[in-house]
């Protein structure tokens, strides 16, 4: 008997420690993140991330302006690092009159870095326009081009064209054109140079802007689309010639989606979450085919945060992003350990 009301006694302290923290699971956050360390904050506003591997170096773009949304000119900073915590500036691109923003980079079949840009003009205040533009590096990715204006086919081509995120594969590139003039608003594109790009169809998602695309190994196109006016976003898949979709909508909304299609099969999404009466948050999800989301992990941010970029190398994830969450809004990368389990079966918190 006293046995038994020893053994009972022991049981019930360790359900106290779990239920006050002293005993308990390790968080994903614990178990997965290697570091999170700011990279850049120099502008006085840092945001809109994409990076890339490329040439052994990791590259990362931004844009630096003096807030989210100005009328005063945004400029486009382009860094890169050996080892992901040693960074030095490789250029500064503006226009004129122009606020560029949203950077995403890209590698050509020919070995150069191609980074599209969003050019927005303001009239005292007022957003009088919006054309996509490009820009190359040379093979080393030591410099880059001017930005040129990038070419819609007419069919579709209006004063409000947004080219969000442009993929490559297979020696061509395919990008959603975000229209805001327009309901159904994305238009999927193609092209053989990365300039000149041509119409393949318009996706059935009311409200659609910021659009990642990825490819399987099969050739199906897989894209994940932020959507407007408050809505959830989606989930698309298609076979070539992309002309036919399968929409399914999530089960959250987006901010700024990048996306990784794992070998096991996982998709995996770095995005904004919104938190109904508290500020925002970077995270990572697992993205169920059928639109179903599980939150992974949180990574250090808050308040005007997210725009992340993805980059897989070996066993390890980098997770650039910006957040408002110390003292200004900043550029930050994570090293991510993808070892866990819970990035191969979509298991999280």
């Amino acid at each position: 008997m006293e046995s038994f009301s020893r053994n009972f006694n022991v049981l019930i302290l360790v359900v106290l420690l779990s239920s006050t923290g002293i005993i308990a699971q390790n968080s994903p956050e614990h178990d997965a993140i290697l570091s999170v360390e700011r990279i850049w904050d120099r502008a006085a506003h840092n945001a809109f991330t994409s990076s890339i591997h490329f040439n052994g170096k990791l590259y990362c773009a931004f844009r630096e302006g003096n807030g989210h949304v100005s009328d005063i000119n945004g400029s486009i900073r382009v860094i890169s690092s050996e080892d992901g915590q040693n960074w030095s500036s490789v250029a500064l691109i503006s226009e004129l009159g122009i606020d560029l923003r949203d950077p995403q980079l890209s590698v050509t079949p020919d070995n150069r870095i191609m980074l599209n840009i969003g050019g927005s003009k303001y009239t005292g205040g007022k957003l009088e326009g919006m054309r996509p533009k490009v820009s190359f590096s040379d093979n080393q990715g030591a410099s880059f081009s001017d930005p040129k204006n990038v070419r819609l086919d007419e069919r579709i081509k209006t004063k409000k064209d947004w080219l969000w995120r442009a993929t490559w594969h297979k020696g061509k590139v395919y990008a959603g054109v975000y229209q805001p003039t327009k309901e159904k608003s994305v238009q999927l594109v193609v092209s053989e140079d990365g300039i000149n790009y041509d119409y393949i169809t318009t996706f059935a998602v009311a409200y659609g802007n910021e659009t990642t695309l990825r490819f399987r190994s099969n050739d199906e196109m897989v894209a994940i689309v932020r959507r407007g006016n408050n809505n959830n976003g989606a989930i698309g898949f298609s076979d070539p010639p992309y002309e036919n979709w399968k929409w399914n909508a999530l089960d959250k909304k987006l901010g700024g989606p990048d996306v990784l299609l794992l070998e096991t099969g996982t998709i995996l999404c770095a995005t904004r979450e919104y938190n109904l009466g508290s500020e925002s948050k970077t995270i990572l999800i697992n993205v169920d085919p059928e639109g179903a989301t599980t939150k992974l992990l949180t990574l250090p941010s808050g308040g005007d945060c997210s725009y992340p970029g993805l980059v897989l190398r070996d066993s390890t994830l980098f997770v650039s992003y910006y957040s408002s969450h110390e003292e200004k809004t900043a550029i930050y990368l994570a090293r991510i350990a993808m070892a866990n389990a819970m990035f191969e079966n979509g298991n999280g918190q």
